[in-house]
């Protein structure tokens, strides 16, 4: 079992240097991946079920501050950044974001309806119905790809 998680990983070109993961986790997670249970992970490794627990969670933690990270970095560089303030209205965000796209020549692939759930699927608790319920800043990068971040303050 931990044969199939490390050729795995090498098939994928996983190296512990250049990643934000351990080895360790690493191999929990592509063994989870492939729905392994932590009873049979914890076996294998010989460790507990609540080591391998706790070496998961970590791991889905430094995934989700890499991706928060990346999210980060393509908003700084996003060409189009439009503020949306508590209040609007979601069905008045994809004119806001198509009137800033064209005045810096950007194209968006999503009609209004996708963008509308692009925004409030990344938004969550910060739209609440059709409302914009926190302040959001919606950045557009230059071949198209919409991210949303929440703003701290309008």
């Amino acid at each position: 079992m931990i044969d199939d998680a490390e050729e795995l990983l090498t098939e994928i070109g996983f190296e512990a240097e250049t990643s934000i993961l351990t080895d360790r986790q690493a191999q929990v997670l592509a063994l989870r991946e492939r729905g392994i249970s932590q009873a049979d992970i914890a076996a294998a490794l010989g460790t507990s079920r609540a080591n391998v627990s706790s070496i998961e969670a970590s791991a889905r933690e430094n995934v989700e501050k890499a991706r928060e990270t990346v999210a980060f970095a393509e908003a700084l560089r996003a060409p189009v950044r439009v503020r949306v303030p508590t209040g609007t209205d979601l069905y008045d965000v994809p004119n806001l974001v198509y009137d800033a796209c064209d005045d810096a020549g950007v194209k968006v692939d999503h009609t209004a309806p996708d963008l509308m759930k692009v925004v409030s699927d990344a938004a969550g608790a910060a739209v609440t119905g059709r409302e914009v319920s926190s302040p959001l800043v919606i950045g557009v990068t230059s071949d198209g790809v919409v991210r949303v971040r929440h703003q701290d303050s309008e």
